[in-house]
């Protein structure tokens, strides 16, 4: 049976460091991220309004103020995109989740993780975290490697770990 752990981080250095773990251990194609547009004006515009995150070490997107996605991924997951979500404004979701999210756009991030099997009330939790500035991180694994995707999570840092 596949679950989805699912967990927030308040530095995007540490997401991007439990993403490059997660990686190297082979949950590379299962990994989703959901942060915040960087062209956004938050810590990581540069004031050039284009501007590059990155997680695990190589570039995943280039956000810029339309929202736009210049870039691809770095092996991370075969989709990336911009959305804008309301009561939000404009994120990135990179991997499975950008899809999954990109048809539930209305529901906003609540709504689509519903489709994960994230609970209404919890799903309104993070999708408060993201608006909040937070990084979303979230892995879909078998029962065999669940515990081991929720362990490095929470040992690079994320406050919030939940296995649905």
């Amino acid at each position: 049976m596949t679950k989805t752990v699912i967990s927030t981080f308040s530095s995007r250095d540490s997401a991007e460091r439990a993403v490059s773990d997660l990686r190297s251990k082979g949950f590379d194609k299962d990994i989703s991220v959901l942060t915040k547009d960087a062209g956004q004006g938050d810590d990581m515009n540069r004031g050039d309004r284009d501007t590059t995150a990155t997680m695990g070490g190589g570039s995943l997107t280039r956000g810029t103020t339309t929202g736009g996605i210049l870039g691809g991924a770095a092996g991370l997951a075969a989709s990336a995109g911009a959305l804008a979500i309301p009561g939000i404004g404009p994120i990135v979701a990179i991997g499975p989740i950008a899809g999954l999210l990109s048809g539930a756009v209305t529901g906003g991030i609540a709504g689509g993780l519903i489709d994960w099997g994230i609970p209404e009330d919890r799903g309104h939790y993070f999708e408060d975290k993201v608006k909040q500035g937070n990084t979303l991180v979230s892995v879909r694994s078998d029962d065999k490697r669940v515990n081991e995707a929720a362990g490095v999570l929470r040992r690079f840092g994320s406050s919030d770990v939940e296995i649905h």
